[in-house]
């Protein structure tokens, strides 16, 4: 174990492959951890899962044009949350079947369109999965980006966001356009979303949205303790799976999201079992 540490510091100090991969996944954990706790709160577990799907027809289209993946599943990611938004608004569908819909029909889109190219060029397991290891300085500088744009967004809109959350009725009865500030949330959600495919994948980065502020729900009844423990849950979790799938030669996405579904059990067992449901206060 020492042994391995050691190999990894020594690694992380002489390689900048590794030292991106690091920064990356530190970035993903810290802006997932941020905002999932609003999705969890409000409810919206499903929709990070349908947008992480639905980029896929964006990243194949980015292929095909030579452009960013970043560009192509930006513009898919947005389309899908609008799209949820106008089905159950237009229609007797709720939330729930809309995102069905939609994120499993551009999700079959995108496969399709993977196999009609013929797979060229395209590596599947990459987009579904992640490869942070391959982190170029240029995404690393895309994600940096995208992380910051989603932070600072939820910065401004944080107020009416915490109210509209907890109280909806309120937020409407003082003039707050909950949903304006529901649309903000979903931009911001899919760009931290587009931001986290190069570290965890498409199918991973719900986990990453989704356990660490479950995890600190367990711990905490009051917000702010839930917004720094799961930023402290997502970054740990980041740091602890590059440092075990470099050691052991594993999926990297793979590991984070083990290290960090470990952590939720072991909450869990600790909400359950020693403090009674009271949390941190």
């Amino acid at each position: 174990m020492i042994r391995g540490l050691i190999l990894f510091t020594e690694s992380l100090m002489r390689y900048s492959y590794l030292q991106q991969a690091m920064l990356a996944a530190v970035l993903v954990g810290i802006t997932c951890g941020i905002i999932g706790c609003f999705i969890l709160l409000r409810n919206l577990s499903l929709m990070g899962e349908a947008i992480s799907h639905a980029v896929l027809p964006g990243v194949v289209i980015s292929y095909l044009l030579g452009v960013s993946f970043f560009i192509g599943a930006m513009l898919t990611g947005l389309l899908t949350a609008l799209g949820i938004g106008y089905i159950s608004e237009n229609s007797k569908l709720d939330d729930d079947a809309a995102i069905g819909i939609l994120f499993t029909s551009a999700f079959a889109l995108g496969i399709v369109m993977i196999t009609a190219v013929g797979g060229t060029g395209i590596n599947l397991w990459n987009i579904l999965f992640g490869n942070v290891l391959a982190v170029s300085k240029n995404d690393l500088g895309l994600t940096a980006a995208a992380n910051l744009v989603a932070l600072s967004g939820l910065l401004v809109i944080h107020r009416e966001l915490i109210i509209s959350t907890f109280d909806p009725v309120m937020a409407k009865t003082v003039g707050i356009p909950t949903k304006r500030v529901s649309y903000t949330l979903m931009i911001l959600l899919s760009m931290v979303i587009v931001a986290s495919l190069q570290t965890v994948g498409i199918i991973l980065v719900v986990a990453m949205l989704i356990t660490p502020s479950a995890t600190a729900f367990l711990l905490t009844n009051r917000l702010r303790w839930m917004l720094l423990v799961s930023v402290v849950i997502g970054a740990l979790a980041s740091i602890i799976g590059v440092y075990l799938s470099f050691i052991y030669d594993v999926a990297t996405g793979g590991s984070i999201v083990l290290v960090v579904s470990i952590m939720f059990a072991i909450a869990f067992i600790i909400n359950k079992y020693l403090t009674g449901d009271s949390g941190i206060q």
